[in-house]
């Protein structure tokens, strides 16, 4: 019997499609990773979204609450599937101070086992199978899997612009875009269902203005299209008045939380998602939580999330740390810091060695443009370059495949993910390469 005859159709659909094109480099990079002396030709996985410039802070902080703190009795009782009800009241308040900038309720906060399952879960609940999710590229190439593979949705990328610096300005995203792939979605017998930004981006780093929220909510509310923001990464921002990289925002775009313009609205069409995998570099917590004023989609998240839970002991863990709300400022501060510096150290290789490069507001990434280098410009080309730079150098990249952008030649650079000191190591080595290219 066949793996296909084994398996549902769907099962066998899964069977055959890998996550992301780069994971069994990345765990062949992980087995060889550089130490200055243990290792010092060992390879720099710079393609997974992991914070953990900060680790060591947070850590002894959550080894003290673990030997210090009792542990309640809800503990080890079935709790509420959208978050028991402490850990939603302490989560909201840290959004209002941290994040948001102004409070919010518990009551519109729904939790389940990291950013994929959130994903998962509102896909699942807001779209019927076969309805279509747009997704300004590049972005995300998970949002694939995440609203593919059991909701049932597809995936339209958007293609807004051709050229890395014409994001200078913002996302140049217009509603004759929308409107076209309206168009062009329901041409082929599906729906426009929703629409994915995330703010600050992966890859780009670049952010959506209150302007543009705005007009997006609006024509999507007339629409009866669902508008998401993912703002995962809307703690993870660089000091854009760092002297070095100053002049790179002669126009800047101020964060402000898509849950403000929620608030003025309440429509049952907006939606603000948020992990802690990033912003706090605990991913393997796996905390996600979607915000809405959806009162049904509310019930049904609660009604059907009972196997996407997130463990009492990890939500009283991280309500003890959260509500220690100077810890966290100092956290913060300290987080955003080192991932500036990190930005820093990266920026100005690429400045040296005119590599164009869109400049961040936040997120744990580099987007950058090598198709300089490439030797045909097609996906063959792309794959051949980024293997390339990872066998010559042993700094891996992400690929662009799967990030939606029609431009060969691309690649997210994740700067978070190692210490400053193997930053230099690894960007010095990436100078030489670009210049053994060049000759």
């Amino acid at each position: 019997m066949t793996s296909q005859q084994q398996l549902s159709k769907r099962g066998f659909s899964a069977a055959q499609k890998p996550m992301r094109v780069d994971l069994e480099i990345y765990y062949k990079a992980l087995e060889n990773t550089y130490h200055p002396i243990d290792n010092p030709k060992g390879s720099f996985p710079m393609n997974m979204a992991e914070n953990h410039l900060c680790w060591d802070m947070l850590r002894h902080k959550i080894e003290s609450v673990t030997r210090e703190k009792p542990i309640p009795d809800w503990v080890s009782s079935y709790g509420d599937p959208a978050g028991v009800p402490s850990f939603r009241e302490t989560t909201a308040a840290f959004l209002s101070e941290f994040l948001i900038g102004q409070s919010i309720s518990s009551e519109h906060l729904a939790f389940s086992v990291g950013a994929t399952s959130v994903i998962e879960m509102t896909a699942f609940l807001l779209g019927d199978e076969g309805d279509t999710a747009v997704i300004p590229a590049p972005s995300y190439p998970v949002y694939t899997a995440d609203i593919g593979t059991i909701p049932g949705l597809k995936r339209h990328n958007l293609q807004t612009h051709q050229e890395i610096h014409e994001l200078a300005n913002g996302f140049p995203i217009k509603i004759s875009q929308l409107e076209a792939a309206k168009a062009e979605i329901e041409a082929l017998g599906s729906k426009f269902r929703m629409l994915i930004l995330t703010t600050p981006d992966n890859p780009t780093g670049g952010i959506y203005s209150q302007e543009q929220l705005q007009v997006l909510a609006d024509w999507c509310i007339d629409n009866g299209t669902h508008l998401i923001v993912n703002e995962i990464y809307g703690l993870s921002r660089i000091d854009i008045s760092h002297p070095e990289i100053k002049d790179n925002y002669p126009n800047p775009i101020p964060f402000l939380s898509f849950a403000n313009l929620m608030a003025e609205r309440k429509s049952p069409f907006l939606h603000l998602w948020y992990s802690f995998s990033k912003d706090l570099g605990i991913s393997g917590f796996r905390i996600g939580l979607v915000h809405t004023y959806n009162e049904a989609l509310l019930g049904g998240y609660r009604n059907a999330g009972l196997s996407h839970a997130i463990s009492n002991h990890t939500q009283w863990v991280l309500q003890e740390v959260l509500e220690d709300r100077e810890f966290m400022k100092e956290f913060i501060a300290s987080s955003q810091a080192a991932l500036t510096q990190s930005y820093v150290t990266v920026v100005r290789q690429l400045k040296a060695l005119n590599i164009p490069y869109n400049p961040s507001y936040g997120s744990l990434f580099v987007w950058l443009d090598m198709s300089e280098f490439l030797q045909e410009n097609s996906d063959q080309g792309q794959e051949d370059l980024w293997l390339e730079l990872f066998n010559k150098t042993g700094i891996l990249l992400t690929p662009a495949n799967g990030f939606g952008h029609q431009k060969k030649g691309l690649f997210r650079m994740v700067i978070s993910g190692i210490s400053h000191d193997d930053l230099e190591v690894a960007m010095e080595r990436f100078r030489i390469f670009v210049l053994g290219k060049r000759q």
